[in-house]
């Protein structure tokens, strides 16, 4: 299987490509949007929708800046999006101690 980002061979049951870090294959279906436990610097929601839409978390975090000052929106948005969206599930040791390895 090849990386549809970076063209690299990657591995037929990888779900994130070893080398770009993009997700692959059917993981792309199943994306929820969530708050993730990374990456977070109040409350995780533009890093969510970064990793939703597959941005860049400064852009997304530069766009909502803009969109609070401009309009308002933002200050209103944010609150409301850290209390709907879910935030990301804790990962079992097992998981984890497989993922860094898998890595």
């Amino acid at each position: 299987m090849y990386c549809n980002y970076c063209g690299k061979g990657i591995q037929d049951d990888a779900n994130v490509c070893a080398y770009c870090g993009t997700r692959v294959g059917s993981v792309l279906a199943r994306k929820r949007l969530m708050r993730p436990r990374a990456d977070r610097k109040i409350a995780g929601v533009c890093a969510g929708f970064a990793e939703y839409f597959d941005l860049d978390v400064t852009l997304v975090r530069l766009v909502w800046l803009i969109a609070s000052f401009m309009t308002g929106l933002g200050l209103l948005a944010y609150p409301i999006a850290w209390i709907v969206m879910p935030e990301e599930p804790l990962l079992l040791a097992a998981q984890a101690t497989q993922h860094v390895h898998s890595t």
